[in-house]
């Protein structure tokens, strides 16, 4: 069913970002992705979205890829990939992310799902 986004949602900065960027791309560009959802939801409930997906994109706020390792034990490969971290944001703790890395990480998404 489309274009699924799953987000690491971890608990430190990059990971709070990765969910800020998946709520940003469903508000900003309606219609760009059909489910935006987390990688620590239910595992089945997880199971059941990837193989509905017609394309699996991940975003991960760092280089552990939590979003791509839970995605990868359903058996699945995501078709596109980004880590924030490599796209020049700082991983610095437990702090909130900022507009401006929310804004940079969500412009590089958009660009790689068009």
């Amino acid at each position: 069913t489309g274009i699924t986004l799953i987000t690491c949602s971890g608990i430190s900065n990059t990971g709070k970002l990765t969910a800020k960027v998946g709520e940003e791309i469903v508000r900003r560009w309606p219609g760009l992705v059909d489910l935006c959802l987390s990688a620590r939801c239910d595992p089945g409930y997880l199971r059941e979205v990837l193989s509905e997906a017609d394309q699996i994109v991940v975003l991960d706020g760092c280089t552990d890829c939590c979003g791509r390792k839970k995605v990868q034990e359903h058996g699945y490969e995501a078709d596109i990939h980004l880590i924030a971290t490599e796209n020049g944001i700082v991983k610095n703790g437990m702090e909130d992310p900022r507009f401006d890395e929310i804004e940079k990480i969500s412009s590089i998404m958009r660009e790689m799902m068009r």
